[in-house]
C-alpha cells in the first residue's frame, strides 16, 4: 500500500532546514495525517523517526497521545542506545590506540554528533570503524577480548575466508553490541573494486568532541564523499542517507568544493558526489553555491537519477530510471567503467550470454567479446 500525501509531506519537511517557515509547514500537516500507524512505521524505515520527534515535541497537541507516546518511546531508547555506542566507541578506539592501531570512526554517533550537532538525532545504528588492512588481526584480537564474537568467515591465519571482502561484523551477546570493522570503503556492489580506505582518509583526520572524549574524525570534504559513496551504493533508499548529507552541508557552508571535486575525480566518485550534492539540494534544501550546483546539475545521468530517486522516495524506495545500462555502471565515471568492462571477472560468460547467442563449443572463447556488448545494450540488465 502506497504511503499517503500527507505523511510523505511531512517527512520530507522535517528533514529540511530548521526555519519558522518549516515549523508552520509542520504545524499545517500535523492535523491532516490520518494514519499514524502507517507514517510511525515509514519514518522508523527510512531512519527519521528521532527527527521527527525533535521537530513534532513542541506540537504534540496535534498529535493522537498513543501516538506521541510511541514517538517519544522511541526517541527514548535510541538516546540510551547513542550514549551506549558512544561510550563504547570511544573505549574501543582507546583499546586500539594503546596498542598503536590507528582507528577511524564514520557514520552513526561521530555523524550525529558533528553534523547534526545531537548525539541522538539519526538511529544509532551499529559502530563502524575503518583500519588499514595491515593491523587486521591484531585489532580484531581486541575486538575478540572485549567480548565481541567474529561472525565472519575466516581462513587459518585469520584473513578473510571470502576473497576480495572489505569488512568484519562483530556482536557482542552479552548486550547486543554489534560492531563492523573495515579496510576498505565501497561504491558499489560489483566485482569493480577501488581500494579507497585509510591511506585515503587518515592523512588529512581532524579531532572532534564525542560525549566529551576526543575522537578522530574526516574532513568534511572526504566526509562528504564518503557519503555520498554510501548512499549511493544502496540507491539513496533510506531519507536518512540523503538528509545526512544536507546536515553536513548545513554544518560546513565554508566546504571547500574545488577539493572536493578534485578528490570525486580522482577517486572515481565524481557522479556519486554530484547525484548526492542534487539529492540534498533537492529534498533536504541543502545550500549550494550557484557555480557548483550549476555544475552538477551539467550531469544529465546524475540529474536524472536524482529526479527519480527523489520522486519515488517513499512509494518506491531503492528504484531508479529505465537506462541500458545498469545503475552501478552509471555511477562510473568512462574510464572506470572501461577497467570494469574489460577485467576478467566482468568479461566472464555466464549462461544468460549463451542463450542469447547460441555459439557452437570450437567458437565459445567469442562470448569474451559478445558478454560487454550484450550488458551494454540488455535494457532489462539491472
Amino acid at each position: 500500500m502506497s504511503p499517503d500525501r500527507e505523511s510523505c509531506e511531512l517527512l520530507r519537511e522535517i528533514v529540511r532546514p530548521e526555519t519558522q517557515v518549516s515549523a508552520d509547514r509542520i504545524a499545517r500537516i500535523l492535523p491532516t495525517i490520518q494514519n499514524w500507524d502507517a507514517l510511525l512505521t515509514l519514518a522508523r524505515s527510512h531512519g527519521i523517526l528521532p527527527l521527527l520527534y525533535l521537530r513534532v515535541v513542541n506540537q504534540q497537541a496535534d498529535i493522537p497521545r498513543s501516538s506521541f507516546e510511541r514517538i517519544q518511546s522511541d526517541y527514548n531508547r535510541n538516546v540510551l542506545h547513542s550514549l551506549t555506542n558512544a561510550a563504547e566507541l570511544i573505549s574501543v578506539l582507546k583499546d586500539l590506540s594503546e596498542k598503536s592501531i590507528p582507528a577511524m570512526p564514520f557514520k552513526g554517533v561521530v555523524l550525529s554528533a558533528t553534523a547534526y550537532r545531537d548525539l541522538a538525532a539519526r538511529p544509532a545504528g551499529d559502530l563502524d570503524v575503518l583500519i588499514f588492512y595491515r593491523d587486521l588481526i591484531p585489532a580484531a584480537a581486541a575486538l575478540l577480548n572485549r567480548g565481541y564474537e567474529l561472525e565472519t568467515s575466516t581462513r587459518e591465519d585469520g584473513s578473510p575466508a571470502i576473497e576480495n571482502y572489505y569488512e568484519y561484523h562483530f556482536e557482542r551477546q552479552s548486550d547486543g553490541m554489534v560492531l563492523e570493522l573495515r579496510w576498505r570503503l565501497e561504491l558499489t556492489q560489483p566485482r569493480f573494486r577501488r581500494n579507497l580506505g585509510m591511506d585515503w582518509v587518515w592523512p588529512a583526520k581532524r579531532s572532534t568532541l564525542l560525549a566529551g572524549a576526543e575522537v578522530p574524525e574526516m574532513e568534511p570534504e572526504i566526509a562528504l564523499l564518503v557519503l555520498c559513496m554510501h548512499g549511493s551504493k544502496h540507491v539513496w533508499s533510506r531519507l536518512i542517507w540523503i538528509c545526512d548529507v544536507a546536515r553536513l552541508l548545513e554544518t560546513h557552508p565554508g566546504m571547500n568544493w574545488k577539493r572536493v571535486r578534485s578528490e570525486a575525480k580522482a577517486r572515481g566518485l565524481s557522479r556519486a558526489l554530484a547525484l548526492g550534492v542534487l539529492l540534498a539540494h533537492r529534498v533536504g534544501e541543502a545550500v549550494i553555491p550557484e557555480a557548483v550546483l550549476r555544475v552538477f546539475e551539467s550531469d544529465s545521468t546524475a540529474r536524472s537519477l536524482a529526479h527519480h530517486i527523489a520522486d519515488n522516495l517513499f512509494e518506491r524506495p531503492g528504484s531508479t530510471p529505465e537506462s541500458r545500462l545498469p545503475y552501478h555502471v552509471q555511477l562510473l565515471g568512462f574510464s572506470d567503467r572501461m577497467k570494469m568492462l574489460f577485467s576478467i571477472d566482468f568479461l566472464r560468460p555466464n549462461a544468460r550470454d549463451r542463450a542469447v547467442v547460441g555459439l557452437p563449443k570450437a567458437l565459445e572463447p567469442l562470448y569474451f567479446f559478445i558478454r560487454p556488448f550484450r550488458i551494454l545494450w540488455d535494457k532489462t540488465a539491472r
